[in-house]
């Protein structure tokens, strides 16, 4: 603890100080982010350090296992920060981001382990799509194989519940909303993209369109004419 106190320290002597400018733009103007993440609470995934982001351009929920809960009545965290960044802080880009090696998938994978942890295997529940999926869609898998699998179509799952939110829904109706699915290998140090249209995950390359899990277009269900409806 007191080599984190430390940091604190230096923070306040030397990194502030040399990027007051921006913190003062901050601290006056308010935040505008580029994007929402939504990641796992994993001490070893940190979503600035892979986005390389600086101060003010990411709007981060972090939880374990990256999970997006269906929305329902009831307020929760993850909820009201996904609505406070559509809302209120206006973004329009989303990003659900797993990781390799997730403790919370493992656990998705071998529920035992978090027997003694109520409120942990309360929350994995929001997971069991895609364990489903795995269980159902794939062949026979090693250990690591039914984690990874599991992990990426996690990914898949909280999209899914990410799309039942109201602001979100609107938003993706109106055009102004892109979903993004994300997995950051460790072991490979690479980041993977959800493409929506094969619905596989791919290397992010430079020169290479991004993959993207819902791109921005309108979409309504009813077919009819708007302007004439609007006379």
């Amino acid at each position: 603890m007191n080599e984190l106190i430390g940091r604190v320290l230096r923070f306040e002597k030397d990194v502030y100080p040399a990027r007051a400018e921006l913190y003062e733009k901050l601290a006056s103007r308010g935040q505008s982010p580029k994007a929402l993440m939504i990641s796992c609470a994993d001490s070893r995934i940190v979503p600035e350090h892979v986005m390389q982001a600086e101060p003010g351009e990411l709007f981060v929920c972090r939880n374990a296992g990256n999970i997006v809960p269906p929305f329902a009545q009831m307020n929760g965290g993850v909820s009201s920060t996904v609505e406070y960044a559509v809302l209120a802080l206006g973004v329009r880009d989303i990003i659900v981001c797993g990781h390799s090696d997730c403790g919370a998938m493992k656990a998705v994978a071998e529920p035992h382990l978090v027997e003694n942890m109520p409120n942990v295997a309360a929350w994995l529940r929001h997971s069991t799509a895609a364990r489903s999926v795995v269980d159902h869609a794939y062949p026979a898998l090693t250990n690591a194989e039914l984690v990874r699998a599991i992990s990426l179509e996690n990914v898949v799952a909280q999209l899914a519940h990410l799309r039942t939110h109201p602001c979100v829904a609107s938003g993706i109706a109106r055009g102004e909303i892109s979903l993004h699915g994300w997995f950051v290998d460790i072991h490979a140090g690479e980041v993977l993209g959800l493409d929506g249209d094969s619905g596989q995950f791919v290397p992010m390359r430079e020169g290479m369109p991004w993959p993207t899990a819902l791109h921005p277009a309108r979409r309504v269900a009813a077919n009819f004419d708007f302007a004439v409806a609007a006379e």
